[in-house]
């Protein structure tokens, strides 16, 4: 049975009859990710870190997030994800929680990286010296170096489940 939104959704022609499963399939791989991230919350800062034993770096707890949930692969530093193939590239008024999000923060393009969680916020390993955390990328110095976004294909993009599934895009 289709949550309520999906199902006034149905009802109102603005997607398929049969979108309800993939759009619960999109919103718990989103879900998940998210769930997952915040699993790290507190973990500290190691720079190289790729683990929760050892502490992330930025890209390290990416990494890890998105192999142990998605069993996705992404390439290990910051500004390689950003240019992995397969990935979306998305502005910031499209983020949807899952997305990655970067950000110069060494003065270069694509120099840090976290996970966006949704309602401006997101999640990452800052520095030496702090715990992954969440911040609000409506804050200044966030919004100063946001260089955009990456969404890994069918996590959280309906569309691209609904021409998975061999159905047209609603209207």
């Amino acid at each position: 049975m289709p949550d309520g939104v999906t199902q006034l959704l149905i009802e109102r022609g603005l997607l398929p009859a049969g979108a309800a499963p993939l759009v619960q399939n999109m919103r718990d791989k989103a879900s998940n990710l998210v769930i997952s991230a915040f699993d790290f919350l507190g973990v500290p800062y190691r720079r190289g870190g790729n683990s929760e034993e050892t502490g992330f770096d930025c890209s390290g707890f990416t990494r890890h997030v998105f192999e142990r949930t998605l069993g996705l692969v992404l390439p290990r530093r910051a500004d390689d994800q950003a240019k992995a193939d397969g990935l979306q590239q998305v502005g910031r008024d499209e983020l949807k929680p899952g997305d990655l999000v970067f950000f110069n923060t060494l003065r270069h393009t694509f120099s840090h990286v976290g996970i966006y969680v949704g309602d401006g916020k997101f999640i990452h390993a800052p520095r030496t010296g702090q715990n992954v955390r969440v911040e609000d990328m409506r804050e200044a110095y966030w919004t100063h170096r946001f260089t955009g976004g990456r969404r890994v294909p069918g996590v959280n993009d309906g569309n691209e489940l609904m021409r998975e599934a061999g159905m047209s895009q609603p209207r």
